[in-house]
């Protein structure tokens, strides 16, 4: 393995522990290893990061995509999984076996702490179902293990009681408390309709993450509306989205206005959606690829379903904005609240 994924500071660390990661889960991850046979693909003709196959990211709903190491002791004890929401009975949910929590623990703590700041300097509420309810959810996971981080008593969910959280948000802003709501779209917008009076919210220092998700439960609108949305509602500037899936262990952060930052050891692509082994310019929209490289154990590089485009930001940083899907894939979070 690469020395540490999350010490990446270079182009050519990236690309190193990228090779690396795929010639490892060509030899330990079976069914990405059949993809890149189907594909004609030697392992000795990869020799940049643009060379390496993506795995549709439907693969994870009908296979086990997941290192030989761990599959096999799964009669012994079976492993954690996260599996997506779904939006119907019909539909075949994803699923994603986790063989090592450390490395999502370490992602989620990382990332947030590069983008936002220190979990423990943060009072967490979320807008969701708790864990115990959702066992098997990603998002829910990240959400409870920043509330343990952070370690303060005021954290909770209050999907299901809004004039308690308002309440409790009144009394955080008088107590002059950093404050992160989390919440997916729909439950934020929910929130904002209930019969409380924000504008007599006084909090100096409060943030809201939107996770995505309004699929069926609101009128549909753009994200720049949704934000637009959200900040009037909320009083503040500070609506930032989080990026993720199901069948992922990094995320990617927007501090505002659609546009995304990912953390060294994750990056996006865009492919052409005509011709799945090429790539798109900057600022020519496409599909989304996506490097994790906290992925060890299943799948690194993911072809999604999720259509976007990417430019270079100052400092030559890649940013890349989220502009809907190809077809009706569920993005973590999307279809979490649906029953």
């Amino acid at each position: 393995m690469f020395k540490n994924i999350f010490n990446i500071k270079s182009e050519a660390d990236f690309q190193a522990a990228c090779l690396e990661t795929f010639l490892y889960q060509y030899e330990n991850v079976e069914v990405y290893r059949k993809f890149v046979d189907f594909l004609g693909k030697k392992p000795s003709e990869i020799k940049q990061v643009l060379d390496i196959p993506f795995l549709p990211i439907e693969m994870f709903k009908n296979h086990l995509v997941l290192d030989k190491v761990f599959g096999s002791a799964q009669t012994d004890k079976p492993l954690s999984y996260f599996q997506s929401s779904g939006t119907n009975q019909i539909q075949t949910r994803s699923k994603h076996y986790i063989a090592d929590f450390n490395l999502y623990e370490e992602s989620i703590y990382k990332s947030f702490e590069q983008f936002i700041g220190k979990p423990e300097d943060y009072i967490f509420l979320g807008l969701l179902p708790n864990y115990s309810e959702n066992p098997h959810s990603s998002l829910i996971y990240m959400v409870d293990f920043l509330m343990k981080k952070s370690g303060k008593p005021e954290k909770g969910y209050f999907l299901y009681n809004h004039q308690e959280l308002f309440e409790l948000l009144q009394k955080l802003g008088q107590e002059n408390k950093k404050i992160i709501l989390f919440g997916v779209s729909f439950a934020l917008l929910d929130f904002l309709d209930s019969k409380n009076d924000f504008t007599t919210l006084q909090i100096n220092d409060f943030t809201v993450i939107e996770t995505g998700g309004m699929k069926g439960r609101k009128e549909e609108m753009t994200k720049d509306e949704l934000l637009k949305i959200l900040q009037k509602g909320f009083g503040t500037d500070k609506i930032f989205s989080e990026y993720s899936m199901t069948e992922l262990l990094s995320q990617a952060y927007s501090l505002g206005e659609n546009i995304y930052e990912t953390p060294n050891w994750m990056r996006v692509l865009i492919r052409n959606t005509e011709d799945p082994f090429s790539y798109m310019e900057a600022g020519r929209t496409g599909a989304i690829n996506i490097i994790d490289l906290a992925n060890r154990h299943s799948c690194s590089f993911i072809a999604t379903q999720d259509l976007g485009r990417f430019d270079y930001a100052q400092r030559d940083k890649i940013t890349f904005q989220v502009l809907g899907r190809i077809d009706h894939s569920d993005i973590r979070g999307c279809s979490l609240l649906v029953s």
